[in-house]
């Protein structure tokens, strides 16, 4: 038998404004970058950077030590509302084949 695969669905997308809720980069805020389904992780913009050591190549011929983004897990941030810039939790309406997404703090589609 053919195994199925579970995709999951989140409610942060790539260019939603988050703040991150737990872990060493609490209170930070930044946009998306990036959204991995399949580990159920995010990478933001500014947060939980990490220094990765590169090798010389044709790109980067001195190479040396680069900061840059480590992926989060998306239990640790929430959206921010853009009405009242706090973060929110978010609930999902459908009318028809339209999908909205509504803070629960202001009650405003994002």
């Amino acid at each position: 038998m053919k195994k199925v695969r579970f995709t999951p669905k989140f409610s942060i997308k790539k260019g939603d404004n988050v703040k991150v809720i737990a872990g060493n980069d609490k209170g930070k805020t930044g946009i998306v970058k990036e959204v991995l389904r399949e580990k159920s992780r995010i990478v933001v913009e500014g947060v939980a950077m990490i220094s990765k050591h590169q090798k010389p190549d044709a790109k980067n011929p001195e190479g040396g030590i680069i900061k840059r983004e480590a992926a989060i897990h998306i239990s640790n941030v929430m959206l921010v509302d853009p009405k009242s810039g706090q973060a929110t939790r978010v609930s999902v309406s459908r009318d028809g084949n339209t999908v909205k997404r509504i803070s629960k703090k202001s009650g405003e589609a994002i």
